[in-house]
């Protein structure tokens, strides 16, 4: 491998150890306020719906003729309003967004346990196993105490997961620094 690219291999490492370590930051701050930030995701989805929204009904009116774009408009005006529901009965939208969540981590952890097992025996597979793992018991969690889950399950469950996905990235951006630094030795 050239300079370079072990160059590169190894700035790009340094910078997902970088952002693992964020994550696990802002995992801990999640969980140190998990109704805070239950209610800071759910007031993004909110907004993410209502921007949606808006965009599904401009492009209605693109489509050609209104007619046409009858349905589109329909389901954005729906978006818009689900998204404004969500925000103006927030211990709601924590309760529809702990029904997301769980199955968020369900789909998450199967397909990170697959993956881990076609990593391995790489280094940092494990973690990526672990935290996997974490995910589906995390999902599992959220519907065994749903819907009062919503007003703590949220922040909480995200901070956790934070945690895990930055323990993960730190484990993965070492095993690509490793991976140049026995590159470079090899070739010396």
């Amino acid at each position: 491998m050239s300079n370079h690219n072990a160059d590169a291999v190894r700035v790009a490492s340094r910078i997902g150890i970088v952002f693992g370590i964020v994550a696990i930051i802002l995992g801990f701050l999640a969980i140190l306020m998990p109704f805070v930030s239950g209610v800071a995701v759910t007031a993004f989805v909110a907004v993410i719906l209502i921007a949606a929204g808006i965009m599904q009904m401009i492009f209605a009116f693109k489509a050609g003729s209104f007619g046409e774009g009858f349905f589109t408009f329909l389901f954005g005006l729906f978006a818009i309003l689900c998204g404004i529901f969500i925000l103006a009965r927030p211990l709601i939208g924590l309760a529809s967004v702990a029904l997301l969540l769980a199955a968020y981590f369900f789909v998450d952890g199967f397909y990170g346990i697959v993956m881990s097992f076609r990593i391995r025996p790489r280094k940092g597979w494990g973690w990526m196993l672990i935290s996997s793992l974490a995910s589906v018991a995390l999902g599992f969690l959220i519907i065994w105490e749903w819907p009062v889950s919503g007003a703590w399950a949220v922040g909480l469950l995200v901070g956790i997961r934070l945690i895990f996905v930055g323990w993960s990235m730190i484990a993965l951006g070492g095993m690509g620094d490793a991976a140049t630094d026995e590159m470079g030795r090899g070739t010396a």
